[in-house]
């Protein structure tokens, strides 16, 4: 049996899922990235505590007045909330923070309508900095991601898609931002031009140093709740080592650097359910070179509460996240 730290999604939607399967299906933490903010009636609806994970979330879009997603039909009603001008920056953070938010979520979407101007964009990364709460971008269409890079985001929802980055600008991003991978949503399996140029992309910045986390975008499209087999296959295509998948994700919830924890929004419930762990049986395959049966004993994974397992299989040294710079070393 290996016991680590509770598997993280770090790009879902818990407004479009059902929440109850995430646990048996081995994710145990999810970083929700827009349009969900805890209620009770949310809370109660999601299952009982064993079955719901940890939820740290993003609150509202923060995006350009009639920009992406306010006007996309999956969108819940409320959760866009326009920002028309620097001055309207702290305003907007101050209110996902209120909520308890733990990161704050811009889009970034050419593609779908206006965007955030360059200094509206500059002041809300500003306002959320001094709140110490990260900052993800949902970057589409050329030059988004750039601007996000430029403007000093520290995640980016998804690994870019839209154009092949350059070579200095990859470089650049690996020494300051995190990517999250969501690649099965360019195609669910089936072979898109997205696809390979987002993978073209993670395979560069991963080559270079960059950080990144497992994500998926759950609640987009024909997506597992739980472990995606085809976003793991998709990372060791990349270029990423079985460790380096475990690292992914087994890594903390991110921070700006390390702030507090987030406070307990309004409603009066904290989004987080009981501290569980991972927990595989079998043993993993000893070949370095077999992926598939990486794959395979990966998939095995089930979040237990802690408190489910014996004392003797909790060992301190057992739940120790895997640092991918040591990794590699």
């Amino acid at each position: 049996m290996t016991v680590l730290p509770a598997f993280l999604d770090a790009h879902v939607h818990l407004a479009l899922i059902d929440p109850a399967a995430l646990a048996a299906g081995g994710i145990g933490r999810v970083l929700d990235l827009g349009g969900w903010t805890p209620t009770g009636a949310s809370v109660s609806a999601a299952g009982s505590s064993a079955s719901f994970p940890e939820a740290h979330f993003a609150g509202q879009f923060l995006g350009a007045p009639g920009g992406y997603p306010s006007r996309q039909a999956w969108a819940p009603d409320g959760s866009a909330c326009a920002v028309g001008s620097p001055a309207e920056a702290a305003d907007a953070v101050d209110r996902q923070a209120a909520a308890g938010a733990s990161v704050i979520k811009v889009t970034l979407n050419s593609a779908a309508g206006p965007v955030l101007a360059a200094d509206t964009l500059a002041a809300i990364v500003a306002a959320a900095h001094e709140r110490m709460l990260p900052v993800a971008a949902h970057t589409e269409g050329a030059g988004q991601a750039a601007a996000a890079f430029t403007a000093g985001v520290d995640l980016l929802a998804h690994t870019p898609f839209s154009e092949a980055l350059p070579a200095e600008l990859l470089g650049a991003m690996a020494g300051r931002l995190t990517w999250i991978s969501t690649l099965d949503i360019h195609g669910w399996g089936r072979s898109t031009a997205a696809f390979h140029v987002a993978s073209d992309n993670l395979a560069r910045f991963h080559a270079v140093g960059g950080r990144v986390l497992y994500g998926t975008d759950l609640g987009n499209g024909p997506l597992p709740v739980g472990l995606n087999r085809r976003e793991i296959e998709a990372l060791l295509a990349c270029g990423l080592s079985p460790d380096d998948v475990l690292a992914a994700l087994t890594a903390d919830v991110p921070g700006y650097p390390a702030g507090p924890a987030p406070a307990t929004p309004a409603t009066g419930i904290r989004p987080t359910g009981p501290h569980g762990v991972t927990v595989i049986s079998g043993d993993r395959p000893t070949d370095p070179h077999d992926l598939a049966g990486f794959t395979d004993w990966l998939l095995s994974a089930q979040i237990l509460p802690a408190t489910a397992l014996p004392a003797h299989v909790l060992p301190a040294h057992s739940l120790t996240r895997p640092d991918p710079e040591d990794l590699r070393s």
